[in-house]
């Protein structure tokens, strides 16, 4: 029996394109304009390294230019090619519409193993390639501005923005060019968790409404949740604290590249992601019981999986014994087209990663929005807060002691005195956000009777958005 052809990642981004755009009333022109990538550009460069010349391939993809400046990560990875850039680029498109942040969707890539390169070296490439891109445009506030992905983090996002500012000595807003900096590299508090923390917010969001968790089989809140996490990098790491230490999840299963972990007791997340960091993978960890073929775990007993690596891990060979009932796409594109029918039809609930790992380009927004405002957030307004709120407490105990000679209890004083810092605004915002995106895609899906799951939906929301911007714009 041959097995069907696997559609690419590319592929499956347009086939859920289809998907959407054949319940719309678009004219083909406007369909044709939303649907492809505007431009991709690619680079050769060379860095002499270790007494010799070496050659690197890197890409740079604009999909859509509705909203300017456009957004998306850079990732280093031997798998990068323009295929994938380019999908990723369509999906930052759709994400950024979803959680109306005014960007156009963007990717970047890198053709490296960031393991194989001294941290000097890789300066030395990084450099390099923002170089290439800068003097392109494809490196401005205005313009495009990139943020971390795979293989990337704080520290190349800061030699990126120290590259642009070298090229432009008399821009004020150099900062902006790139998010995802250090705190002390114009960075914003919260930025690092943005992903894994998006990914909490959105599952508690699906828990508040009664129909989806219905649709997915579930019920009550995320408490005793049992979740398989495919992936302990930065968004899986993240995402897998907060919901077992503040939603009371179990963490039932970790998977990484040399193995799995399992135990229906719940694990210590911190306990295995210091041992990865200590032995480089999960395998010898008192956590759970070691399983070595980790992709066995995606199809074991749970209430959430949560893909949180890499694109087309659920697949035509796998999809039919997952057996979760609702899965969180932390990573972009984890399930393909293929798979995405198959579970579909057997009622299982996907949110889709358009929306699921939306934090880090929301909490991007916030950081471009403080570099160009060059005040950090709660400045102006922690003290004030503070200060009217100590008004009350007074007020309060003044009238309170008049006839009972009792005061306010010093943790309700303590918890409402606190005025609001750049980092509880900026999870107020990444909340909201999360809050007001679930509920236009859950509008859609259980008003219209022709769509039958959340990722049509968001493809529904976000195509719509983009259309009017470009109606606006005359086309």
């Amino acid at each position: 029996m041959n097995t069907p052809a696997e559609p690419s990642f590319r592929q499956s981004v347009d086939i859920m394109f289809n998907r959407a755009v054949a319940l719309m009333d678009l004219p083909p022109g406007l369909e044709e304009k939303i649907r492809v990538c505007n431009a991709t550009y690619t680079v050769r460069f060379g860095v002499r390294l270790r007494g010799q010349l070496q050659t690197f391939t890197g890409y740079r993809s604009v999909h859509s230019e509705h909203m300017e400046p456009v957004k998306g990560g850079i990732r280093f990875s031997l798998g990068v090619h323009q295929d994938e850039v380019e999908a990723l680029a369509a999906l930052m498109t759709y994400k950024c519409a979803l959680v109306e942040t005014p960007f156009g969707g963007s990717k970047g890539g890198l053709r490296i193993d960031p393991r194989l390169y001294e941290e000097h070296e890789l300066e030395m490439i990084t450099r390099r390639f923002a170089y290439e891109l800068a003097k392109r445009d494809l490196i401005n506030p205005s313009q495009n501005v990139p943020a971390p992905d795979m293989g990337t983090g704080e520290r190349e996002m800061a030699w990126i923005a120290d590259q642009y500012a070298r090229m432009n000595t008399t821009d004020i807003n150099a900062r902006a060019c790139v998010t995802g900096k250090p705190l002390n590299a114009g960075g914003i508090q919260g930025r690092v968790e943005a992903t894994g923390r998006g990914v909490q917010y959105g599952l508690r969001e699906f828990f508040r409404h009664d129909d989806d968790k219905a649709a997915a089989g579930l019920s009550g809140s995320l408490d005793g949740k049992r979740i398989i996490i495919q992936g302990l990098g930065n968004v899986g790491y993240h995402a897998a604290h907060f919901l077992s230490t503040e939603d009371g999840a179990l963490i039932t299963g970790i998977i990484e590249h040399d193995g799995a972990l399992i135990n229906d007791a719940g694990m210590n997340v911190d306990a295995v992601r210091d041992h990865i960091k200590e032995t480089g993978g999960v395998k010898g960890c008192s956590q759970g019981t070691y399983v070595k073929n980790g992709a066995e775990i995606l199809e074991a007993e749970c209430d959430i999986l949560i893909p949180a690596a890499m694109e087309g891990v659920i697949n035509l060979h796998n999809a039919a014994n997952v057996k979760a009932p609702l899965i969180l796409e932390a990573a972009n594109g984890p399930i393909t087209a293929g798979a995405d029918e198959i579970l579909r039809k057997r009622g299982c609930v996907i949110i889709p990663d358009m929306y699921a790992n939306a934090g880090g380009v929301t909490v991007s927004y916030f950081e471009w929005v403080k570099n160009l405002s060059h005040i950090r957030f709660g400045r102006l307004q922690r003290r004030q807060e503070e200060a009217r709120h100590q008004v009350l407490v007074d007020e309060l105990e003044r009238l309170a002691g008049t006839e009972t000679g009792q005061k306010l209890s010093p943790g309700f004083k303590e918890a409402y005195l606190h005025g609001a810092g750049e980092l509880e605004l900026v999870r107020s915002g990444l909340d909201d956000t999360m809050r007001a995106a679930y509920q236009a895609m859950s509008e859609v899906w259980h008003r219209r009777n022709d769509v039958h799951d959340l990722r049509v939906a968001a493809y529904l929301v976000s195509i719509d958005r983009v259309a009017k911007s470009y109606r606006a714009k005359g086309l």
